[in-house]
């Protein structure tokens, strides 16, 4: 029930809940999110070659991502479980500025959206590439993590402000 304020995880009288839609119809829905995890010149270029010490890098990055996605109804309190059906994670490497991108795509046919799962796989993803990393570079700058772009369900459409700015096509 959306009350006054526009906040739908509380009751009139203030109380945290759930929300309920098991009423809600069944639709298919995206979200996509970004952030960026900012690397000393030196771990960045161990990371870009495969030289890490503790392995694969952005490979067992893109799997903690996944496997969060997975599990956001664990870790934040009011969020449902949902039946995942699709969680990409993509990188883009920028040498100049010693900087990873990180994307993730997740999608559902469902009755609630999966904007935190796509912001939880992006911050697990970069979580996991400053603990792989974290013997090289402790000064690691993980930041600027969004939602770009949400499709699907009752509010349809929403492209991140600076998005649309930007001109990006998303």
């Amino acid at each position: 029930m959306v009350e006054e304020t526009g906040f739908t995880h509380f009751t009139k009288s203030g109380d945290a809940h759930m929300v309920a839609v098991g009423e809600k119809p069944e639709s298919r829905r995206e979200a996509l999110a970004e952030g960026t995890i900012s690397l000393s010149p030196h771990a960045f270029s161990l990371v870009q070659t495969g030289s890490m010490g503790k392995g694969d890098v952005l490979g067992v990055a893109r799997i903690a991502g996944i496997m969060a996605a997975k599990r956001v109804d664990q870790l934040i309190p009011l969020c449902h479980p949902l039946a995942i059906t699709k969680v990409e994670i993509d990188f883009t490497l920028h040498e100049a500025e010693h900087c990873i991108a990180i994307r993730a795509l997740v999608g559902v046919t469902g009755r609630t959206g999966v904007e935190m799962e796509a912001l939880t796989a992006v911050a697990v993803t970069a979580l996991t590439i400053y603990d792989m990393c974290k013997a090289v570079d402790k000064a690691m700058t993980i930041s600027d993590i969004r939602l770009v772009r949400k499709s699907g369900g009752k509010s349809g459409l929403f492209l991140h402000p600076a998005i649309q700015e930007e001109g990006h096509d998303q």
